[in-house]
C-alpha cells in the first residue's frame, strides 16, 4: 500500500493538473496503473474533474486537497483520478451525464463521481462539496467515510444500481433513428417558437440567470431569420437585443476586450470572470454575422474587440491560440477586472472622469464586493445630449480614456492562464478570425487565422492521426470528433479568405477520418469517441448543443458544404445520413438541436457554393459585393488567377453545378432570389 501514496501528477501537460501536484492526495492521472490498482486492491476510484480557470474547483482545491487529514483518508479509502475536463472531455461527457442519472440535477465542476473498481461504473456522485458541513451539504471526509462503507456493505445493491446505469448509457447513446428517417421541416418554427416563449424581453437570452451566451441558439436565430427576411424578423430581434445587451454588459470585457464564461445575474452586468477561448471564438462569429445581417457597427466594433483580444493575450508564439484565463487572481474572484471611482479619477483628466464614469456605471453604487466591475450604463447619444460634445467626440474621449485603463491594469497581477493549446477551441479560433478578417477586411485576423491553421498541422497532427492537446512542445491525447469536426469548418472559412492547395487537401484528410474513424455505418450519425479509441463504458453520440455546437451537426454541415465544394458524393451521403439519423431527437426538442437544424437547413435546402476564377482583384471585388448580404447557405471560393481574365462564376448546388450569370450584379441577384426547397423529406 506503501508505493501508492505518491502523487503521479508530476509530469502531466495539463495546467489543471499541475496545479494538484503537490496535493498530499496520491493523484493518479486517468492511466491504466490507476485502473488496475483499484482492481487488484478493491478500492472504488475517486474521480475528481474540473479545470484550471474554474473557480469552486479551486476552492475545493484549497478546502479539501492541500489538507493532509482529509487527503489521509483519500488515500486509505480510494483510488484517486484527477482529470482535466478540457482535455478529456470524453470522460467528462460520460460522468457529467452519470451525475444526472444518480442524483437527478444537472452536473458542473467539479465533478465528483465514484466509480467501482471493477467495471468503472459510477455509483455515487456530486460536484463541489465543502470541507465542513455546510447549507445541508456533509462535510468531505464525512461523505469520504459513507461512500466507502456504501461500497463496503452494499455490493449487491451497488451491482444492480450498475447495471441499470449502463442499461441507460445504453439507450441514451443508441442512434434515435437510422438513414432513412424522414425529415420534418416544421422543426425550424417549433424551435423559434421555444426560443420565443424563453426569450427575455428585456434584457436578452433565454431565461433566467445564470445566463451563458449560447451561441448555437443565437446563431440559429440568425439563420432562420436569413431562411425568410420579410417573415422572420423577431428572429433576427432576439439574436440581435441578446448580443447588444451582452456587448453593453458586464459579461463584456469593456476595457480589454473578450467575454466571460456567463453572468450570474439577469441583466448581463456581473460575470463568471473566466474567460475562455471556446466561447470568444464563437461569438466573434456571430458578432460579425450580426453586423453583415444589420449593418450595425457596434456589432463589428465588439467582433475587431475581441478579436483583438484573442491576438494581443491569447495567442501563442508558436501560433495556436491558449484555452482560458482564471476568473481569479491574487486569490480573489474578479479581482483583476474590478476599479474604485477613486482609482479611475486617478488616471484620468478632470474632463474626462465624469464622461467615463457616466458611461461605464462608476456614479452607481458598487456591484461587486465593495468595487465597480464595468459596464456601459449610458449610450453614445446620451452622453452626447449632457455633454454637449459630439458622438464621435465622445467616442474618442472614452476610446482614449478605455486605453489609459487597459495600461493600469496591466500592471498588476494577471489572472492565471491555462496554456494548453486545444485543437477544437482553436478551430472555433479560426473560424472566427477568418470569417471576421474577410467580412469586416481586416487581413491581420486571416493572417492570425492561417498561423493557427499552420500550428495544428505541424504540432497537433502526427503518423497520419490528428491530436487533441499540445503544450510546451508535448502533443497527446486521440483527437475527439468536436477536434475533426470544428476543424473541418474551420477549413472552409479559411479557403474562402485565401485558397491554399495544402488546407485544401487538409480538409479532404479530415473528411475521410471523419467518416473512416467515427461515423455509424449502421444508422448514420458520429460517435464523440474513434472506433479504436479506449474502451469506456459507453461511447457518447452528442446530439444536443451546450457550451459548444454538437460535434453530429457541425460534422454533417461541414461534410456537405465541403462535399459540394471537392464534388464528393460520399460526404454529401454522410453530412444528410447524421442528421436524418438523429431526427427523432430533433423533433422531441428541436430548439436543443440548434446546429443539427442548421445541419438539416443543408439537407433540405443545399448550399450553394460559388466559385470564381480570373484576375485575381477583380474576382476579390466580385466576392465582397456577393457577400454584402448575410446568407448562411452561401460559401464563396477563388482557387484559381488569370491576370487580365474576366471573372467566371460557377455555382454549384450538391452535385449539380452550372455556369452563372455574367456580371456580378446577375450573380448577386441570382443568388438573393428565393429557392425551391430542393429535397424530398
Amino acid at each position: 500500500m506503501e508505493t501508492t501514496q505518491r502523487n503521479r501528477l508530476e509530469g502531466a501537460t495539463s495546467p489543471y493538473l499541475q496545479q494538484h501536484a503537490t496535493n498530499p492526495v496520491a493523484w493518479y492521472p486517468w492511466c491504466d496503473e490507476a485502473l488496475e490498482l483499484a482492481r487488484r486492491e478493491d478500492r472504488p476510484i475517486l474521480l475528481s474533474i474540473g479545470y484550471a480557470a474554474c473557480h469552486w474547483c479551486h476552492v475545493m482545491a484549497h478546502e479539501s486537497f492541500e489538507d493532509p487529514d482529509t487527503a489521509a483518508v483519500m488515500n486509505r479509502l480510494f483510488v484517486n483520478i484527477k482529470v482535466d475536463r478540457e482535455q478529456r472531455p470524453d470522460l467528462d461527457r460520460i460522468h457529467q451525464i452519470a451525475h444526472q442519472l444518480l442524483t437527478r440535477r444537472p452536473g458542473g465542476w467539479p465533478l465528483t463521481v465514484f466509480l467501482t473498481p471493477d467495471g468503472r461504473v459510477p455509483f455515487f456522485a456530486g460536484t463541489y462539496f465543502p470541507r465542513e458541513p455546510r447549507h445541508g451539504m456533509p462535510g468531505f471526509t464525512e461523505l469520504l467515510e459513507r461512500v466507502a462503507a456504501l461500497y463496503r456493505d452494499r455490493r449487491d445493491a451497488l451491482e444492480e444500481q450498475s447495471a441499470e446505469v449502463v442499461a441507460a448509457f445504453t439507450t441514451i447513446n443508441a442512434a434515435p433513428g437510422d438513414a432513412d428517417t424522414p425529415l420534418d421541416p416544421s422543426l425550424p418554427d417549433q424551435a423559434r417558437d421555444a426560443l420565443t416563449r424563453e426569450f427575455d424581453t428585456t434584457h436578452g437570452g433565454f431565461g433566467k440567470a445564470p445566463k451563458f451566451p449560447q451561441a448555437p441558439l443565437i446563431d440559429r436565430l440568425l439563420r432562420d431569420y436569413a431562411a425568410a427576411p420579410e417573415r422572420r424578423r423577431d428572429s433576427l430581434h432576439m439574436a440581435c437585443t441578446t448580443l447588444r445587451r451582452m456587448a453593453l454588459g458586464g459579461i463584456n470585457d469593456q476595457i480589454g476586450g473578450g467575454f466571460a464564461r456567463y453572468a450570474v445575474d439577469d441583466y448581463w452586468m456581473i460575470p463568471h470572470f473566466e474567460k475562455m477561448l471556446s466561447d470568444n471564438g464563437l461569438l466573434l462569429a456571430l458578432y460579425t454575422d450580426a453586423w453583415q445581417a444589420t449593418g450595425d457597427h457596434l456589432f463589428s466594433r465588439i467582433a475587431e474587440e475581441t478579436a483583438q483580444w484573442m491576438l494581443g493575450e491569447m495567442q501563442a508564439p508558436e501560433g495556436g491560440f491558449y484555452s482560458a484565463l482564471d476568473a481569479d487572481s491574487e486569490g480573489e474572484e474578479g479581482r483583476f477586472y474590478l476599479w474604485t471611482p477613486k482609482a479611475v479619477q486617478a488616471l484620468l483628466a478632470d474632463a474626462d472622469y465624469p464622461l467615463f464614469a457616466a458611461r461605464f456605471g462608476l456614479d452607481d453604487p458598487p456591484n461587486f464586493e465593495g468595487r465597480w466591475h464595468l459596464h456601459v450604463q449610458a449610450s453614445l447619444s446620451e452622453l452626447a445630449k449632457r455633454f454637449h460634445r459630439p458622438t464621435e467626440q465622445i467616442r474618442e474621449q472614452l476610446d482614449a480614456a478605455r486605453a489609459l485603463l487597459y495600461q493600469e491594469r496591466s500592471r498588476r497581477v494577471w489572472p492565471m492562464r491555462d496554456e494548453k493549446i486545444l485543437t477544437s477551441w482553436n478551430a472555433l479560433a479560426i473560424r472566427g478570425l477568418a470569417r471576421a478578417g474577410r467580412l469586416l477586411e481586416r487581413p491581420d485576423f486571416i493572417d492570425a487565422a492561417e498561423q493557427a491553421m499552420d500550428f495544428v498541422r505541424q504540432s497537433l497532427w502526427r503518423d497520419g492521426r490528428l491530436l487533441a492537446s499540445w503544450r510546451r512542445g508535448t502533443a497527446e491525447l486521440p483527437a475527439y470528433l468536436d477536434d475533426h469536426a470544428f476543424l473541418l469548418d474551420a477549413v472552409l472559412e479559411l479557403l474562402q479568405c485565401r485558397w491554399d492547395d495544402a488546407t485544401a487537401g487538409f480538409g479532404d484528410t479530415l473528411a475521410e477520418r471523419l467518416l473512416a474513424g467515427f461515423e455509424d455505418t449502421e444508422h448514420g450519425g458520429f460517435l464523440f469517441t474513434a472506433h479504436d479509441h479506449e474502451a469506456l463504458i459507453t461511447r457518447s453520440r452528442p446530439l444536443t448543443d451546450d457550451a459548444l455546437p454538437s460535434g453530429n451537426g457541425v460534422a454533417a454541415r461541414a461534410l456537405m458544404e465541403f462535399g459540394t465544394l471537392r464534388g464528393e458524393p460520399r460526404y454529401l451521403a454522410a453530412g444528410e445520413r447524421a442528421v436524418r439519423s438523429a431526427a427523432p431527437a430533433m423533433a422531441r426538442a428541436p430548439h436543443a438541436h440548434a446546429t443539427l437544424l442548421g445541419a438539416m437547413d443543408r439537407v433540405l435546402q443545399p448550399p450553394r457554393v460559388v466559385t470564381l476564377s480570373g484576375d485575381a482583384a477583380d474576382a476579390t471585388t466580385w466576392q465582397r459585393d456577393v457577400e454584402r448580404y448575410y446568407a448562411p447557405g452561401r460559401l464563396v471560393f477563388l482557387p484559381a488567377h488569370e491576370p487580365g481574365a474576366p471573372v467566371r462564376a460557377t455555382v454549384c448546388e450538391g452535385t449539380v453545378c452550372r455556369a452563372a450569370p455574367g456580371s456580378v450584379h446577375d450573380l448577386r441577384a441570382w443568388l438573393h432570389a428565393p429557392r425551391q426547397q430542393a429535397v424530398n423529406n
